[in-house]
């Protein structure tokens, strides 16, 4: 009598252990991503080694196309790796609907057009690699909305204009490369409140002033591109606060006056290039 008590309820957890597992299969979740990754599909318009063409088919789930990948816990795609397939297409607005993506990597393709302020939803966006694609305009500042972005990289495309003061929004980034762009301007002294900043690299582009004396507050920089622009002024003794400075490069600007002393005191220092300035001694 006590097993045929038993039975029921057991009969109706293993009910609902398959129904919940069918249902997080066919949820309408994923049917959203991947709406947004076959529209994204849609909006490549060159694709010579048939990769997505012959890929990314309804006929498989989603979590096992090329590129894609899923979270074990909620099976929605948290990862989007499409680097260096020789892709030439635009980014749809759809990809707002990718409400779990964490890792947005499209670099080394041919992505051009404008950026839909739709991506702003993306809340999740961990790090965001557009690198060496033909992007322009200006830099959307939006970028600042991504609160939880630690990498963002968009080096090697053809942005315009001044880097956008909402940077100072990225209290978690680790990581900005904007090099080989079209930038002008100054370097906004907003950029120095990302105090988590480790890498910086905005060589090769047109930017121009000085170096604001508030770089002194990325003490956890480590590596830094400021050559190939236009910086004047001086070098400022603040940047001897940066103590985890590995690498730190000024070459090929219009900078002049003495190299601070203070510079002497980074002590994790192992390349400092100034060539190609007016510097004293140089």
């Amino acid at each position: 009598m006590a097993t045929a008590d038993i039975l029921p309820p057991f009969m109706f957890l293993l009910l609902f252990s398959i129904f919940r597992t069918t249902l997080s299969t066919n949820s309408p979740d994923i049917t959203a991503d991947q709406s947004a990754l076959l529209a994204l599909k849609s909006h490549i318009t060159h694709d010579p080694h048939n990769l997505l063409a012959t890929n990314w088919s309804t006929s498989s789930s989603v979590c096992n196309w090329i590129g894609v990948t899923c979270g074990s816990r909620h099976h929605r795609v948290t990862a989007l790796d499409l680097s260096s397939m020789d892709l030439t297409g635009t980014i749809p607005s759809h990809l707002e609907n990718l409400s779990f993506l964490q890792s947005f990597n499209i670099s080394h393709n041919s992505f051009h057009g404008s950026l839909s302020t739709e991506l702003t939803n993306l809340h999740r966006l961990k790090h965001l690699n557009f690198g060496n694609n033909s992007f322009g305009g200006e830099i959307p500042s939006w970028f600042g909305y991504f609160g939880e972005l630690q990498s963002l990289l968009l080096y090697m495309n053809n942005f315009t204009g001044v880097i956008p003061s909402s940077f100072d929004n990225l209290s978690k980034l680790e990581t900005l490369s904007l090099f080989n762009n079209n930038l002008r301007g100054k370097i906004p002294i907003s950029l120095f409140n990302c105090k988590e900043l480790k890498f910086l690299s905005l060589f090769s582009n047109f930017l121009e002033g000085s170096i604001p004396i508030e770089i002194g507050y990325l003490s956890k920089l480590q590596i830094q591109y400021l050559d190939h622009n236009n910086l004047k002024g001086t070098i400022p003794s603040s940047i001897s606060k940066c103590k985890e400075l590995t690498f730190f490069s000024l070459y090929d600007n219009f900078l002049e006056g003495s190299i601070p002393i203070e510079i002497g005191n980074l002590t994790m220092l192992e390349n400092l290039d100034l060539g190609l300035n007016n510097l004293n001694g140089k």
